[in-house]
Formats: C-alpha cells, sequence, structure tokens
C-alpha cells in the first residue's frame, strides 16, 4: 500500500524579520544559482530553531531533515513545544507553503484547519463559504448540496448561515470551518491546535467525527494538539518535534511519554527552605521523585507507577530507634484541598533508620487528575513533629492514558480509582 504522504528530507528556512530573503540581491544571488543548477547559496548557513535562546545569523532553520511517511486511515499526532515548528510543518503539507529544500508527496485531497477561517472568504456568507471550499477541493455544486445540511448542523450556525463571515464570533468561525473540512470528503484532514478555540463540548464532537472519518471512511488524520489526553485518545502514531527537529517518531503512548519528560525539569532543593516547623531532630534534607522509567521528574503522567525518595539528616541519635518515628506527605490541589495523605504510620510499615539510607514512598498508578499540585511532608518523633515542610512544588500531572483503554473522557472528582467491573457466577 501506497503512503498517502510521503515527507523526503524537508527543510524550511526564513530570514528572520524578512519577506523572502530579504533584499533584491539576495534574491537575485539565488535565482541565478539556481538557473544554473547550483546548490542555494544560503542553505548552509543559519541557526538551529531555539526560540529560547539568542543567534547570531539572520537565517533560522525552521525545520531540518524532515523525513516521515503516513499511511492511509492513520491518525497521526504531531506534538512539541511552541515554536518547534508544528504549524511549519502543516503548512508545508497544505502547500501554503514551500521547503526550501526536500520534497513531500500526497496523494489525495487535503482540507486543512490551521488558523480561525483558514480559506474563508471574510465577505461572503456561511452558506457561500461551503461551496467555495468545497469547488476548492473540487467537488461537484450538487456533491456540495448533499452534504450541506450536515454541515450546518454539526456546525450549530444555521441561524447565521445567510450572514458573513465576518460577523462570526471565533467560537462560530472555528464551528463551521472544521464542519466544512470534516464533512467534504477530503482523503487527508489536517487540523491545527484551533480546535482550542471551541468549548469542551464540541471539541469532544470534533475528536469524534476525527476518529469516525478515519474508522469508518479510512481517511488520514493529522492531529495538531497540546492536549495530550485528546492525543491519545484520537491518535495511532506520533512525531515529536523539537527544535526544527523530529526527536521522536512511533506508536503514540511512547511519543507522547518522550515528550513530557524533554520538557524542563524544576526539582525543588528542600534543604535550602527556610519555611519549616518542628524541633529539627528529624530534619528533611531532600526529596526526589522518579518515574516508571527512572527519571528524576516533577511532571508525573497519570495513572503511572512513581517512588519518591526521601534523605532525612538525623540529629538526635535516639530517632534511630524503631518505634515513634513518622514521616507523612500530603497532595494538594489548587484550591488547597488535601487529595492525598500518605502515612508510614497508617500503612503500617514501620522500619528503622540507617544513617545515609533513604526512604521512599512507592505509589502505583498515580491517581489525581491532571492539573498542578503542591506537597506539604513532615516528620514526626514519639508524637512530636520534627520537621514540616508545606507548599512544595509545583508537581504537575500529566493527562494519560488510566485504563489503558484508549478511552480518555473529560473525568469528575478528584482522584482516580483502578476498579473493574464483572457480572456475578
Amino acid at each position: 500500500m501506497q503512503p498517502v504522504i510521503q515527507v523526503e528530507q524537508v527543510s524550511k528556512q526564513y530570514r528572520l524579520g524578512e519577506v523572502g530573503t530579504g533584499t533584491l540581491s539576495h534574491d537575485l544571488k539565488r535565482w541565478w544559482y539556481r538557473a544554473r543548477g547550483k546548490e542555494d547559496p544560503y542553505a548552509r548557513i543559519g541557526e538551529v530553531n531555539d526560540r529560547s535562546s539568542k543567534g547570531s545569523s539572520d537565517y533560522v532553520w525552521a525545520l531540518q531533515h524532515i523525513n516521515f511517511t503516513v499511511q492511509p486511515g492513520e491518525v497521526l499526532g504531531i506534538i512539541g513545544r511552541n515554536g518547534a515548528g508544528k504549524s511549519t510543518l502543516l503548512k508545508l503539507l497544505s502547500k501554503t507553503t514551500a521547503p526550501t529544500t526536500g520534497r513531500i508527496k500526497v496523494r489525495g485531497r487535503i482540507a486543512s484547519l490551521l488558523e480561525v477561517g483558514t480559506g474563508f472568504h471574510p465577505e461572503l456568507t456561511g452558506r457561500e463559504n461551503i461551496y467555495l471550499n468545497g469547488a476548492i477541493l473540487g467537488m461537484t455544486r450538487k456533491e456540495i448540496s448533499r452534504k450541506f445540511d450536515e454541515i450546518v448542523d454539526f456546525a450549530g450556525v444555521e441561524r447565521y448561515i445567510d450572514t458573513p463571515v465576518k460577523r462570526y464570533s471565533s467560537g462560530m468561525y472555528v464551528r463551521l470551518a472544521f464542519a466544512v473540512a470534516a464533512h467534504l470528503e477530503p482523503e487527508i484532514l489536517i487540523v491545527d491546535e484551533v480546535l482550542a478555540v471551541g468549548d469542551a463540548e464540541f471539541q469532544k464532537k470534533c475528536l469524534g467525527k476525527m476518529k469516525d472519518v478515519s474508522v469508518n471512511d479510512g481517511r488520514t488524520v493529522l492531529f495538531v494538539s497540546h492536549n495530550m489526553g485528546a492525543v491519545l485518545t484520537l491518535c495511532d502514531s506520533g512525531i515529536m518535534i523539537e527544535n526544527g527537529n523530529i526527536f521522536y517518531q512511533g506508536e503514540i503512548r511512547n511519543c507522547v511519554s518522550e515528550y513530557v519528560n524533554r520538557k524542563t525539569i524544576d526539582i525543588v532543593n528542600i534543604s535550602k527552605i527556610n519555611r519549616r516547623e518542628g524541633d529539627g531532630k528529624l530534619r528533611i534534607h531532600d526529596l526526589l521523585i522518579y518515574n516508571s522509567r527512572n527519571q528524576i521528574v516533577n511532571k508525573i503522567l497519570m495513572g503511572e507507577d512513581c517512588t519518591i525518595f526521601i534523605q532525612l539528616d538525623i540529629q538526635e541519635i535516639e530517632v534511630l530507634q524503631k518505634e515513634g518515628f513518622e514521616i507523612a506527605m500530603a497532595f494538594k490541589n489548587e484550591f488547597e484541598q488535601q487529595i492525598i495523605h500518605l502515612s508510614n504510620f497508617i500503612s503500617g510499615d514501620f522500619f528503622f533508620l540507617e544513617e545515609g539510607k533513604r526512604i521512599y514512598c512507592h505509589i502505583q498508578k498515580f491517581p489525581l487528575l491532571p492539573g498542578k499540585y503542591t506537597l506539604n511532608i513532615f516528620t514526626r518523633f514519639k508524637g512530636i513533629v520534627s520537621d514540616w515542610i508545606m507548599d512544595i512544588g509545583p508537581i504537575e500531572v500529566i493527562d494519560y492514558d488510566y485504563y489503558k483503554t484508549g478511552k480518555i473522557e473529560h473525568k469528575q472528582g478528584l482522584v482516580l480509582v483502578d476498579y473493574k467491573w464483572g457480572i456475578e457466577n
């Protein structure tokens, strides 16, 4: 089976602050080299697309040496930080702009939703824009009319369908634009983060429609989003782009894990925290969170196993006795509600303290919903608090496939529970 999209050694270069190469002399030089069959004179210069650092060159590579293929019916998630090059890649695939080097082969019609109002003429009504978009995709008026009522019903803009779209809100724009792109039967549907403009109900509706056109109609979907839950729900495979390069390519769960763990990690140095209470006999010196891949993190995947290691400074030798020693942690949400309390006294895990040995608390299938949390921790000896530190963090929980079913919805409540349904014998 031939791939519907084939990207070979594609790179895209821009000159900062300029259109084209910026000057007539540069444009002429480029043309002269091209006319003689020589390499672009500016293809060897330029810097990596790292928005966080200041460079010395006027040229930047938004993308470099991109290679991948997409099969018919595949749903590909493209993820990465802001400025990584995701939108540039989609513009190249949509032929909005051309690559500096390399080539792209596309087999089939493409419908793109890259930004609010893509492909719409602001002076035309919603009805006229539906027919205009259908004509651009090569459909006949009869084919568009057959889909018209379904498009309007999905978008929920029937009352304004004969109003110029320049008077639409951004939400209405997106609703109609997505409905047109999804229903006019393109072989390839490309959707950027633009769906974030819609409300939660419409986003869910769009995800369902994209899944439907992929599974039932065998059409290909390329989806860019910062919502990892949506990416995991919809996509089969993924590409992670970082600084204009493909950093990871493969199964979507592994791709999301790589993305989460490539983000900047800031581990709090507890030994330098002064806002603490207690008599100091058992002082908390260090706290590190390890994920299931034995990496130190402050971002945990929802449902992932993790282990919290704590290093203690023992100031009084009597603390080395077994009885009377307690250590506990509590996770709080942004509303200061305590969600989880973890105590070795409550769990019945009693042990001798040893100099130089770390204490750990292992949590299976981390049960908190996505969001940012803080951690309180204290030690107590014979009922007296030795050390108490509040509001350590933030510790971020990242949306992930908790139940390993690929079905992720907007969940209610504060925590997740590992459960199983059945029927009695």
